[in-house]
């Protein structure tokens, strides 16, 4: 593509309002037995261009969830029973978040957070359209019903969400621990519940009475934020495109329960189980590549707007590997409005596209007002929007894929004097975009050589190749040990040698 060149923000921040993600929520049939899950039946039940989160069961054949339309948030419901939606809600003056049904009640609690940014948790009763405060004066993140008359709360203090147990009989409020994360539950087969402590700069699942306020560790999250419990004991949680499970007590490593090959889900979050066990709810972001597919065909009709919004509000662009060429969404609308009132005619056609992770690479061909060129960029997706875009653009240079070809059957050979012949005395490998991992020759036989003595199955198959200008870029699938992996590395050859490469993972 031719691409020439406060309090109030926290709790923005807190529910995405500012950089709401693409978000889907998916349906599937579950069955657990033991420490095994299936899951079967995927159905997409918000199917929305925009936000869609927060799962809950209303019972055991409804779903409730927020869902984003003309510009808020609204509760919608699903059915199981005959795939029908609703909406339940319609607030202009704000927006909902984390609908769940009150016990003893047909009527619905959730965040409301209002244009003024007023955010304060509402009861909805479903049947009239009515509303009406339940903490009239906390700033509830996050809440969970531990009865009809005890909430347990996230509320939002200062920089941090504080753990609080309200009592709407008396009115009480007590606050049980600073600095927590945003997932409440109820643990199955016992009184307690279970939360995300970051005191001390640790991440650490806990649970809690809610009576007395004592307090137990389950196990270390990291930088895991959603979890759900199943009914006998097993906790699973979302990592990247994987649904991870976790026996508290027996073990202390997460395991793989399903990994998704559809490319429509990535970065799962918010999970939700029915009371029988027999349907789970999953929020993932959307495809990087959907993301990126978009702002193309944007370009293609000429649709700056659309175009624009594909973006972050502080997107990087440059040239490979970190030269900057501008940085901020108006920079670039500014750029973009004043290229398309000069040139009539623009079109890109994707030749090759490599996806890895959250990282996307296009190889592009772009025709403005009839003259063509060649051209790599390299996407980056946050949130649903695209983060960073680092151009790598076509010189007239001797062809670099050779040298690397031979590297890459060195490499198979396990042969390292042939494959550290295929470098510079000098070569200088990275991280992408310009972590320097190794420097010289002499690095790298140190690096390689026990590695290629150790694993008799290495092998490196190609499974998409990019040329241009002097560098090759390689998707690379990688059998060590028994084990695959998959990796992008960018190659750049200087006089017959490759001098540099960067790992994109």
């Amino acid at each position: 593509m031719k691409k020439l060149g406060l309090f109030i923000a926290y709790l923005f921040a807190i529910h995405g309002v500012l950089s709401q993600p693409n978000t889907e929520v998916y349906l599937f049939d579950l069955e657990i037995s033991g420490d095994s899950i299936v899951l079967s039946n995927k159905i997409n039940i918000s199917d929305n261009d925009g936000y869609d989160n927060q799962p809950s069961f209303y019972d055991d054949h409804t779903i409730i969830f927020s869902s984003t339309r003309d510009g808020q948030t609204d509760i919608r419901e699903y059915s199981i029973h005959n795939g029908n939606t609703r909406w339940l809600t319609n607030t202009p003056v704000g927006s909902e978040y984390s609908p769940t049904r009150i016990p003893g009640s047909n009527n619905i609690s959730a965040i409301r957070l209002d244009t003024t940014g007023l955010q304060r948790l509402y009861n909805y009763d479903i049947s009239t359209g009515t509303s009406k405060t339940l903490l009239k004066d906390a700033k509830v993140g996050y809440h969970l019903w531990n009865s009809s008359e005890i909430l347990v709360n996230t509320v939002l203090v200062e920089n941090r969400m504080d753990l609080v147990v309200s009592n709407l009989k008396d009115g009480s409020n007590h606050t049980f621990q600073k600095k927590v994360g945003r997932n409440l539950l109820k643990i199955p087969g016992s009184d307690r519940i279970s939360y995300v402590s970051k005191e001390n700069g640790k991440n650490l699942l806990k649970s809690m009475d809610v009576q007395s306020g004592a307090t137990d560790s389950i196990t270390a999250t990291n930088s895991i934020e959603d979890f759900v419990w199943a009914s006998n004991g097993l906790l699973l949680a979302g990592y990247n495109n994987m649904l991870m499970k976790l026996r508290p007590g027996k073990e202390v490593q997460w395991r793989v329960a399903h990994s998704f090959s559809d490319k429509n889900i990535n970065n799962i979050s918010r999970l939700a189980i029915n009371r029988s066990g027999s349907k789970l709810a999953m929020v993932a972001e959307v495809s990087p590549e959907l993301v990126v597919q978009k702002q193309v065909d944007s370009y293609n009709v000429r649709n700056l707007d659309a175009f624009v919004n594909c973006y972050s509000e502080d997107v990087w662009v440059g040239r490979f590997p970190v030269d900057t060429l501008y940085v901020g969404r108006n920079k670039m609308r500014e750029n973009y409005a004043s290229y398309l009132e000069r040139v009539e005619s623009t079109e890109v056609k994707v030749t090759a596209r490599i996806v890895i992770g959250n990282t996307v690479i296009d190889q592009e061909l772009a025709t403005d007002n009839g003259k063509q060129s060649h051209q790599v960029a390299i996407y980056e997706v946050e949130n649903s929007l695209i983060s960073s875009m680092n151009f790598i653009f076509d010189e007239d240079v001797e062809d670099p894929e050779p040298i690397v070809q031979k590297q890459l059957e060195a490499y198979n050979a396990r042969d390292i004097n042939a494959f550290l012949n295929t470098y510079t005395e000098d070569i200088t490998l990275y991280n992408y975009p310009n972590q320097q991992t190794s420097q010289g020759q002499e690095d790298m036989r140190k690096g390689y050589q026990g590695f290629f003595e150790s694993t008799p199955d290495l092998h490196c198959e190609i499974k998409n190749r990019i040329v241009i200008g002097n560098k090759v870029i390689d998707e690379e699938y990688l059998t060590i040990n028994g084990q695959n992996f998959s990796a992008v590395a960018v190659y750049e050859v200087e006089q017959g040698k490759i001098a540099k490469v960067t790992f994109i993972q």
